[in-house]
């Protein structure tokens, strides 16, 4: 099941929107973080600089063939070897990772999806104890030059509120500027 809206724009305008090494900073991305999870990879925006950074495995898993490609062939460039790529319809068959298998999962512009909540149990399900998610979304305002449409753009406290209804907390907010905020949980129990 593709989500909702989720048609990219080509590389190029896509990386302008983004300071990746700055985002993943402030979501607290280190090198004390083993195993990761990157959920809707993308054109890998976001794994390869976090696959240089923490010390385990990068999950970068995404349901468009096209962008798992692009993500393999850009780890494979920069020898990451630690970058392992899955097509997979994660929204509709989970992530296919073992229980509290990863330290950190990454909810980057994708909770727009039909069912947040599912995909934020599944984020559960495979953190271990003392994980953490860093979700990112679109302001919701509708003069950013991209993001859903806005009738299905949450708004960082509907994030909050879905992430806490599947078992997170303690919440920090973050101003993402010019046109995201960010979000970190973590699960505790």
């Amino acid at each position: 099941m593709k989500v909702r809206d989720s048609g990219m724009p080509n590389e190029e305008m896509w990386s302008k929107f983004f300071n990746p090494k700055r985002i993943l900073k402030t979501l607290g991305i280190d090198n004390s973080i083993g195993d990761i999870v990157d959920f809707g990879c993308g054109y890998g925006t976001f794994t390869i600089p976090v696959a240089q950074i923490v010390k385990g495995k990068v999950y970068s898993i995404d349901i468009e063939q096209e962008m798992i490609k692009e993500t393999k062939r850009k780890a494979e460039q920069k020898k990451l070897e630690n970058v392992e790529v899955i097509l997979r319809d994660f929204v509709s068959n989970g992530s296919g990772l073992k229980k509290e298998s990863v330290d950190y999962v990454m909810l980057f512009n994708i909770l727009h999806l039909n069912n947040p909540e599912k995909l934020l149990r599944e984020t559960y399900r495979i953190l271990r104890k003392g994980g953490k998610i860093g979700i990112i979304h679109w302001n919701y305002d509708s003069t950013t030059p991209r993001g859903p449409l806005m009738n299905i753009r949450p708004k960082p406290e509907q994030c909050i509120d879905w992430a806490t209804n599947s078992g997170f907390n303690s919440p920090k907010r973050y101003d993402l500027k010019p046109y995201h905020y960010g979000i970190i949980m973590k699960k505790t129990k």
